[in-house]
């Protein structure tokens, strides 16, 4: 952590009263149970991809002002520092709660540095509407830039790929290459032209689909792609390490409430050192990337110039951090622990899938050596 940065990563007490209310919210809302049996109705391995969510309970979400807290102030917004959206974000991590609040968080960050050109996309997300950022290619680069989608006299050609929670948003927010370089357009689901396939994932709490475009209508947002992508990706990074953070603390306390009630050997397995010490390693793990995700948000706020460096180093340690939660928590609940009515495994899907989003640990830590020690490491 950069010592200039503020006290508690600038998280105050209204930050706090947030993350707390809305930790209340979920739990009295969408418990566990509620979870598994809106998106695990079906077991079949051959089951079409779904993108199963309330849409009742994301509305009262949207009415508490959720999705316009990065919103600027200008625009419509609520203007809240990075730090404590994150907050937010980790409880909706905890809760696996499905739902376009990550995807439409992304979208807000990009939009509010494309300057004066995205104004009008952020005054529709302050009023509620939800967007995704449909940005990477079919080979799944998360470089910036690397679109295959064209646009020609305002209309889009080609496809987009790896979208987030494409049927549960309204806009997309698309990089396409015009004659000026890579711009960033506005788009609207629903428009003539705009075709979204969903792919089959292993994460049964988040849709994901490649969308293809044939002349479909789009507003230029900002001809500097790249540029805004850029300022977004740290912001970007910080969340899902959010996410990630507040997803494995549900792991922990799930395993540790299992290990402290199944009998063994007359005993609770939470007696042995083989089960207590993997349980004091993830614990460890997560308020390790937890400081690091918020340094990271903290540096979006107060520090921009290192908060890239910062996001990478976050989300680098909440992918391993995903896995390793992940494994632990599968593996502490013994033989019941893979089976499709234990709810560990909606987790451990979303865990794997927030682990490559983004880029893995090892994407990051290439990024943050090219950018410490240069391009040659």
């Amino acid at each position: 952590m950069d010592m200039s940065q503020p006290d508690n990563f600038g998280f105050t007490e209204e930050a706090a009263l947030l993350k707390e209310s809305a930790r209340k919210f979920l739990a009295d809302n969408f418990p566990t149970e509620k979870l598994h049996a809106l998106v695990a109705d079906d077991p079949d391995p051959e089951r079409m991809p779904g993108a199963h969510w309330d849409r009742e309970l994301w509305q009262q979400m949207v009415e508490l002002g959720w999705t316009c807290l990065a919103v600027p102030e200008a625009a419509g917004g609520v203007g809240m520092p990075v730090v404590a959206v994150a907050g937010l974000v980790e409880e909706v991590g905890r809760a696996a709660f499905p739902c376009p609040l990550l995807a439409t968080l992304n979208a807000t960050y990009a939009l509010a540095a494309c300057g004066s050109g995205g104004e009008a996309a952020l005054a529709e997300i302050a009023g509620g509407t939800s967007a995704s950022l449909a940005v990477t290619g079919q080979d799944g680069s998360w470089s910036v830039g690397d679109s295959a989608v064209k646009c020609a006299d305002g209309r889009l050609i080609g496809s987009a790929w790896f979208v987030q929670d494409a049927r549960k948003v309204e806009r997309l927010l698309v990089s396409a290459q015009d004659e000026d370089g890579l711009g960033l357009y506005w788009v609207a689901v629903d428009a003539e032209g705009v075709d979204l396939r969903p792919d089959a994932i292993v994460d049964l709490t988040r849709d994901q689909a490649h969308v293809v475009f044939d002349n479909a209508p789009a507003q230029r947002v900002s001809g500097d792609a790249a540029a805004a992508l850029g300022a977004a990706m740290p912001a970007i990074w910080s969340l899902l390490a959010a996410d990630i953070a507040g997803a494995a603390e549900w792991q922990l306390q799930t395993t540790v409430e299992y290990v402290g009630t199944r009998q063994q050997f007359e005993r609770p397995l939470g007696f042995f050192q083989a089960v207590k010490h993997p349980l004091v390693d993830v614990m460890v793990q997560i308020d390790q990337t937890r400081s690091l995700l918020y340094n990271a948000a903290c540096a979006c706020d107060t520090e921009p110039a290192a908060a890239a460096r910062y996001a990478h180093m976050a989300k680098a340690s909440a992918s391993e951090t995903a896995a390793f939660a992940s494994g632990r928590s599968v593996q502490l609940h013994g033989g019941i622990g893979f089976t499709w009515e234990c709810f560990v495994h909606l987790y451990f899907k979303r865990q794997k899938h927030s682990q490559m989003l983004w880029g893995d640990a090892a994407w990051h830590r290439a990024r943050l050596a090219d950018m410490l020690i240069g391009t040659a490491a």
